[in-house]
């Protein structure tokens, strides 16, 4: 029994030092120096993760503007003879290195106030926050230089892209002048070869005053100057050598040399003007009357 008793009153002054001990100033200020600790390193981890984050997209941004900037210098060679899409190629690439150099400016920015902490580990970032810098610099000078480059460039292809329009334009002009002339030939050379026939009786060449009525002591007129030309059928002399008449009967009624046709008749015994010389049938005039 008393026993029990020794260990109750153990238990109990135990239990009272705690409770002392818990809520003593001492151990209070403990905790909270604890707490304090622990945020701070969760702050210094964060720190840490977005340090390496920044250093390594910084260092992924200068190895896109190293490519971009090769590739361009590539391209530059020459560029006045490239095509249309290899300088909007080329201009695309300097819009993309300029992107990647703003964006590498924004994130040393980041890694110095990531950096204003003091500390060693600090201290070391700050120096390398310097060397991004440093590079960082060299870039926007590289890059200076090949804007400057790419701008003569483009000088040089708008004199020579309006050398070449106003080339192209003068061609043009000299092929629609040459077109509008073979078409005046071809006109001129049709107009030349036209020619034109007409075969009918007596009545119907009256009727159309393609000849006129004669008398006693008048002879008959042939090809007023009122006639009704769509009363002749119109050919080209270089495509026909004969005229069938349909008709066993015929007199020539326009001047033609006898020595450039002959008249056959065929089985049915109707007559056929052959033309044995064109140019000379044709000479003197370009109508043909037939009366049948």
């Amino acid at each position: 029994m008393k026993t029990i008793k020794f260990f109750a009153i153990i238990t109990a002054l135990a239990f009272m030092s705690v409770s002392c001990v818990e809520n003593s100033g001492k151990y209070k200020a403990a905790i909270a120096e604890r707490d304090s600790l622990q945020l701070e390193k969760q702050a210094l981890d964060s720190n840490y993760n977005q340090t390496l984050v920044l250093l390594n997209d910084i260092e992924t941004g200068f190895s896109e503007i190293n490519h971009s900037a090769s590739e361009m210098k590539v391209n530059l060679k020459g560029a006045e003879g490239k095509t249309t899409n290899k300088r909007e190629l080329i201009a695309a690439q300097m819009t993309a290195i300029k992107e990647n150099i703003e964006q590498n400016k924004a994130k040393i920015e980041e890694l110095r106030r990531l950096s204003s902490k003091k500390g060693k580990a600090n201290a070391m970032l700050a120096e390398t926050i310097k060397r991004l810098q440093t590079e960082m610099d060299a870039k926007t000078v590289q890059i200076e230089a090949l804007q400057a480059e790419l701008e003569q460039k483009n000088i040089k292809i708008t004199e020579l892209t309006s050398t070449v329009d106003v080339q192209t334009k003068n061609i043009a002009e000299q092929q629609s002048a040459i077109e509008q002339q073979k078409s005046t030939l071809k006109t001129q050379d049709n107009s030349l070869n036209t020619v034109w026939y007409c075969i009918a009786s007596s009545k119907k060449l009256k009727e159309a005053k393609v000849i006129s009525a004669g008398g006693l002591f008048k002879s008959t007129k042939v090809l007023n100057t009122d006639f009704d030309n769509s009363a002749f059928t119109q050919v080209d002399l270089r495509n026909i050598s004969s005229i069938p008449t349909n008709s066993k009967k015929i007199k020539i009624l326009s001047l033609h040399p006898q020595s450039s046709y002959s008249l056959v008749t065929g089985a049915d015994k109707t007559v056929t003007i052959e033309i044995t010389n064109s140019a000379k049938f044709w000479s003197v005039s370009k109508y043909l009357v037939v009366q049948i």
